[in-house]
């Protein structure tokens, strides 16, 4: 079976499922774009003929960018997750009660969702280089307050301010992903996407207990505030704009000639002398040109992207009526569920490991969260490259069409690891198992978080990349949304059922939940297929606002 391609870059067959694509040209007769490594992988999108465009990007200035990304992730994340480590002396010196504190934690973690309303239309409107320059320098601002907020109301404020300017590292560098690298290819740099934001969480600990131990806690939020002043440096000098207004979607087919077909942008190849991207395969322009970036220096510097028509609120709406469609409040839900885990296990930690028998310091207490790193690593690897790879599989399997819900088998390993990483850490902790058997379930509950992240991420892009910087909204709404409430009901589970009972519990439920990707494997299409009119209809009034990135 081969789906069929668009002749040329206004055209867009409504008959397709959203997601499903012809991934691998099995019989080598697709006429349009293929992988330059890997002959029969067919890239999706399409590029097109524009050096600027992303797509088009040098594996170097791409990985700049992803570079970029990437430690805005890794530091906005550090800041986000200092607190863990010095709730106690925090108490005292704010006359703030721990469980304000936690409370506190809860309220910046709804903000990190609800805060996407403003700051990811803002990103698509104005630009993803301004929103990540002005999200690090306020979290810089806000992180040196944090030792000063005296009092609950003042920690409140400070937490949700926190929680609303560190937002974009929910869904931005996600987009940023999608603008960047084609189909077959996503999947891993996503997996370095979640190794950034989940490690950046366990690592933190790590090293702020020792900074508390060494020099107070107050420098627990400087060091912080410095990291997030130097990155906003390096993403300053070297954080190119990759917002790009794309006039087609999905596989475009080439002319005869073998020239991709387009409009203006063609004019742009003329100029060229550098080659493009080592993952597309070259096709000559009429000319004989080769492929150059044609932005100057001071160009790619602009902070402010180019005028467009002003969409941030019809875009924060879509975002809101996006819960409706069945895949992304999944992939928010499925999102959501794997973030529990991590916030369970945060607000257990300090108290079981510090408590007998164990007796951690609040340094040894923060060493055991690299159990945790080697979790998310050895998981980044497994559901970034290893799941490009069993896509790419699956597809061939498949005469090759890919389908988002491929990717989902993935999830059968942590639907296992999950209940038994709960049940030896709260049944562990009740029987007093050495400290090894605990450690090692951070280890796999974190592995199987950064499973969830990458894994409901990956499947929501997958299925509609096209709308995907709106419907990462809405994810990550959900999501939050779900940590918030859960931050009001372990405390209570814990106190009324104990150790073994609540987390026994809490491990069946896990169970259950994480079986419903089964669910969408078997009904996944079906539901993609209920919104597929109302999907290109959205994408086609997309194109013609030149929103479509």
């Amino acid at each position: 079976m081969t789906l069929p391609v668009a002749s040329h870059h206004g055209d867009i067959d409504e008959s397709l499922v959203p997601g499903t694509v012809h991934l691998v040209d099995l019989e080598y007769k697709m006429a349009t774009r293929h992988a330059k490594d890997q002959k029969d992988i067919v890239l999706v999108p399409t590029p097109s003929a524009d050096p600027d465009d992303p797509l088009n990007w040098t594996p170097r200035r791409k990985y700049l960018a992803l570079t970029c990304a990437l430690l805005y992730t890794w530091f906005n994340g550090m800041a986000l997750s200092v607190v863990y480590s010095v709730l106690v002396p925090l108490s005292t010196a704010l006359s703030v009660t721990e469980a304000d504190l936690n409370a506190g934690t809860g309220y910046m973690f709804l903000l990190l969702g609800w805060g996407l309303l403003f700051w990811q239309p803002f990103a698509l409107q104005y630009g993803k280089r301004l929103t990540y320059l002005i999200s690090l320098i306020a979290l810089m601002a806000v992180t040196v307050w944090g030792p000063y907020a005296r009092g609950n109301g003042q920690w409140i404020a400070n937490r949700v301010l926190t929680g609303f300017f560190a937002a974009p590292i929910e869904a931005l560098p996600e987009t940023s992903i999608a603008d960047l690298f084609f189909a077959h290819e996503r999947g891993t740099y996503m997996g370095w996407y979640a190794f950034t934001l989940v490690g950046s969480n366990f690592f933190a600990p790590v090293i702020s207990g020792f900074i508390n131990d060494g020099v107070g806690y107050r420098w627990v939020f400087y060091f912080q505030a410095i990291f997030c002043a130097a990155t906003w440096v390096f993403l300053f000098l070297f954080m190119e704009e990759t917002n790009y207004d794309r006039r087609t979607v999905g596989v475009v087919a080439e002319s005869d000639d073998g020239v991709i077909e387009s409009g203006p942008d063609t004019e742009k190849s003329k100029e060229a002398s550098e080659g493009p991207s080592d993952a597309i395969e070259r096709i000559a322009s009429p000319e004989g040109g080769s492929s150059v970036a044609t932005k100057t220096f001071w160009q790619k510097m602009s902070v402010v992207d180019k005028p467009r028509p002003f969409m941030m609120h019809y875009r924060a709406w879509q975002s809101l009526k996006l819960l409706s469609w069945p895949v992304v409040f999944y992939s928010g839900f499925s999102y959501g569920t794997y973030l529990i885990y991590f916030n369970i296990l945060n607000a257990t930690s300090s108290i079981i490991l510090g408590g007998p028998p164990y007796n951690f310091r609040p340094s040894l207490v923060g060493l055991s969260y690299i159990s945790c790193m080697v979790g998310v690593v050895a998981a980044s690897a497994l559901t970034g490259v290893f799941s490009d790879r069993f896509i790419i599989r699956l597809a061939r399997r498949n005469n090759g069409v890919s389908e988002p819900e491929h990717r989902l088998w993935l999830f059968a390993i942590s639907t296992l690891v999950i209940p038994a990483s709960l049940i030896l850490w709260g049944v562990g902790a009740a029987h007093h198992v050495h400290w090894f058997g605990l450690v090692f379930a951070m280890g796999t509950t974190a592995f199987a978080n950064t499973m969830g992240v990458t894994l409901s991420v990956s499947y929501l892009i997958d299925s509609y990349r096209d709308i995907s910087g709106d419907a990462l909204t809405t994810c990550i709404i959900i999501r939050n949304t779900m940590s918030f409430a859960i931050g009001y009901g372990i405390t209570p589970w814990l106190d009324n059922l104990g150790y073994q009972n609540c987390f026994i519990s809490v491990a069946f439920v896990g169970l259950a939940i994480c079986c419903v990707f089964l669910v969408m494997i078997k009904w996944g299409k079906k539901f993609r297929e209920m919104k597929r009119v109302d999907y290109w209809r959205e994408v086609k009034k997309r194109i013609d606002l030149g929103l479509v990135h």
